[in-house]
């Protein structure tokens, strides 16, 4: 399916529901740049998109494998050479259009159990308003059991020379060469997300515990700021800022990483037969 385009006043995003479901484009003319990166014409790989979703589980599952209800449970290695399974189904796969008006679409995806042992439908909803963009996450299970379960988002922001990011958090998980976690650290001095980083020099891909669900993006050379607020049940926030890149991405996310294989679960959802999460974001362009 063609990507669709929705829009309100000067702000314009466009929306690719075969390449993951994944928003390609958000421009606000009254700023004169594009608030998350630009996908090319014709791009098919959500990792060149401006954000895509996580469901039903963001960032990593060591080795793609996890015990839960007596089952031991194995997914496909679904990241080249990665040895982990990351992100979920969401992002790999096409959705439905279900709605669209003027300034808001809905779409779905749906999931029938196989080496994921679940059914369920995904829902995103995005709306363009006055404030700027909202996207709305939903998941429903469909099976006749519980599932584990957990929402995010992934998006992909500009980088220049001068961005900082800035959000409160109270430590974050150091990670090995596999981007999993080894240990959890109060804030470092090179990551005082609290005071504000610059994006450059970051080296970062690690998640960051104890958000309080907004997070302060800024692009002093450009005279534009970005505030982005997580539902309540967003408790975690990734940071991928890779060197050199022209990009970087900020992630509110529901769960750690690896939480399935955790003991005390660090975020994860149960959802009984037929119960349903949901969340949303809101990404407020202004001013500085």
């Amino acid at each position: 399916m063609a990507r669709i385009e929705i829009q309100h006043g000067e702000q314009r995003a466009g929306i690719d529901p075969s390449v993951g479901g994944s928003l390609a484009y958000w421009r606000h003319d009254g700023f004169g740049h594009d608030l998350v990166r630009p996908a090319a014409p014709g791009a098919t790989d959500p990792l060149q998109f401006g954000c895509f979703p996580l469901v039903p589980y963001s960032n990593r599952i060591r080795d793609g494998r996890f015990q839960f209800a007596g089952k031991d449970i194995q997914l496909p290695l679904n990241f080249g050479d990665h040895p982990h399974s990351i992100h979920g189904h969401g992002w790999q796969n096409a959705w439905e259009l279900v709605s669209q008006g003027s300034d808001h679409a809905t779409l779905q995806y749906r999931h029938e159990a196989g080496q994921w042992p679940y059914s369920y439908i995904a829902e995103q909803s995005f709306r363009l308003n006055d404030e700027g963009l909202s996207i709305g996450l939903r998941l429903v299970n469909l099976g006749d059991g519980p599932m584990p379960c957990g929402l995010g988002l992934h998006p992909y922001f500009p980088a220049t020379p001068q961005t900082r990011i800035q959000a409160q958090v109270d430590g974050v998980w150091l990670t090995d060469s596999e981007v999993m976690p080894t240990a959890w650290e109060p804030i470092p001095t090179r990551w005082d997300l609290p005071k504000g980083c610059a994006v450059a020099g970051m080296a970062c891909d690690n998640l960051f515990t104890g958000w309080d669900g907004t997070a302060r993006i800024s692009w002093p050379e450009r005279g534009l700021g970005l505030t982005m607020r997580g539902g309540g049940n967003l408790d975690f926030l990734v940071v991928y800022a890779p060197s050199g890149e022209d990009f970087f991405c900020a992630e509110p996310v529901s769960h750690c990483t690896d939480a399935f294989n955790s003991t005390d679960g660090s975020g994860v959802t149960i959802l009984a037969a037929g119960d349903e999460t949901v969340t949303n974001v809101i990404f407020q362009p202004h001013s500085l």
